[in-house]
């Protein structure tokens, strides 16, 4: 007796858990805490930070042994031991390091722009599901009525007023009410398995919130922080690391500077003699100046700003035309359902008091059936549009249920203000900063 009770009380927990109902907010929530996208961010990043490292490294130092007989003498051996270390005196290490900072920062930006992709598609299953739902409710409703004009007939026909052709007539309407609701529970088992492989909720979950979206935020008030959108700060990041690698390639004519030193030892066959050696070596910039390094640099900034340009005008463009179709829709969608759908129960008793009454027929009567499921479709297809407007309007506006906060900061060790105003921020300016040298 208490073992039952035990595993009646370990199991309440995980009936209520799965009775308790999906939010949208929560669906997202679901989806962006998932082990396995939180793994492909992280390896994204860490991938970019192992670039900051590998820049920030000193080159490795050479070891190096000699063995010589001076003058051609058998008896005379000069043996010397050489540790060399290449410095940097330009400064490219550093700024090479901090471009490499910057392409983290575009990987990060990079994920929080899969992160809204990731949401709006969350949300496009939710909302997708919400709509089968109540397409099977009102498909329900419309099969549920057929009971009624059942008993309409059937009273019609004892009193020797309905005709065959009508019962049969209304047989296929049935039968044509069935199939259509069979179509619509498949469709939502196949929307509810898709939002439950992206969530990786129970398919038992139960589904809470409404098709309608609420009003859209102001186009105007979005368009003052469009430069926060993750994929035009990445674009910016890029800009900003090409800046760098150019920096780094002017300083091409400053060479590295190789010094080494070590033990040297002069055995002559009756004594030895011992001393230390030093070496200093300096490449001569003739030829190679990193010209090819400051064109490719030059060229890649001035990509990743045309990008930038072109991506910004198009989302203002874009951000006012889904604003006004949200909003639009949505309208049409309110307006629709007070006036059309909510007429819809007076037609209905319009249409059985004169089909009763013998003033219409029976096919009159499925048409008026007919129109009452046809206009709740369309205030539910008009709602969905609305909503579909509404998650693409968010994703481009920056704007998503459950989206964690996203640190855009640089890591790995790179400039700590790159993202403060005043820090050439802007990847459309052009980079007029004087080198040191």
């Amino acid at each position: 007796m208490r073992f039952t009770l035990s595993v009646c009380l370990l199991a309440l927990p995980l009936a209520v858990w799965a009775q308790t109902p999906l939010t949208e907010a929560e669906a997202v929530r679901l989806g962006l805490t998932r082990a396995d996208f939180a793994d492909l961010e992280r390896g994204a990043v860490q991938a970019a930070e192992a670039d900051v490292l590998a820049a920030g490294l000193f080159p490795n130092p050479t070891l190096s042994y000699s063995r010589d007989r001076v003058d051609g003498s058998p008896g005379t051996v000069e043996q010397s031991w050489m540790l060399e270390q290449a410095f940097d005196v330009s400064g490219r290490r550093g700024l090479h390091r901090e471009a490499a900072s910057r392409r983290v920062a575009a990987v990060t930006a990079g994920n929080a722009s899969r992160q809204l992709q990731m949401a709006a598609e969350i949300r496009r299953g939710f909302h997708e599901v919400l709509f089968r739902q109540e397409a099977i409710r009102a498909t329900e409703t419309w099969t549920q009525r057929f009971a009624r004009v059942e008993g309409m007939v059937a009273k019609l026909a004892r009193a020797g007023e309905a005709s065959g052709y009508d019962r049969r007539r209304l047989a296929r309407e049935r039968q044509t009410a069935e199939a259509r609701l069979a179509a619509e529970r498949a469709e939502l088992d196949r929307s509810l398995a898709r939002l439950m492989a992206f969530t990786g909720a129970p398919e038992a979950a139960l589904l809470q919130g409404e098709l309608l979206p609420s009003p859209s935020t102001p186009v105007e008030t979005v368009l003052v922080r469009l430069d926060q959108r993750p994929d035009l700060q990445a674009l910016s990041r890029r800009a900003e690391a090409a800046d760098l690698e150019g920096r780094a390639a002017r300083r091409g004519g400053i060479p590295a500077v190789t010094v080494g030193i070590g033990p040297r030892f002069v055995d002559n066959g009756g004594a030895q003699e011992s001393g230390v050696a030093l070496s200093l070596s300096v490449p001569l910039p003739v030829f190679d100046r990193q010209q090819a390094g400051q064109q490719r640099a030059v060229a890649e900034a001035l990509q990743a700003r045309a990008e930038y340009r072109l991506a910004r005008s198009r989302s203002e463009g874009e951000l006012r035309g889904l604003y006004r179709q949200a909003e639009g829709l949505r309208a049409t969608a309110i307006d629709y359902r007070s006036r059309a759908v909510a007429a819809s129960p007076e037609l209905l008793r319009i249409a059985e008091t004169a089909y009763q009454g013998g003033e219409s027929s029976l096919l009159e009567l499925l048409d008026a059936y007919r129109g009452t499921l046809e206009a709740e479709t369309t205030a539910l297809e008009l709602e969905k549009r609305a909503r579909d407007a509404r998650i693409e309007y968010d994703l481009l506006a920056n704007q998503s249920l459950g989206r964690p906060e996203i640190d855009l900061a640089p890591s790995g060790g790179g400039s700590k203000n790159f993202l403060e105003p005043g820090k050439n921020t802007s990847p459309g300016a052009s980079t007029n900063e004087q080198d040191p040298d």
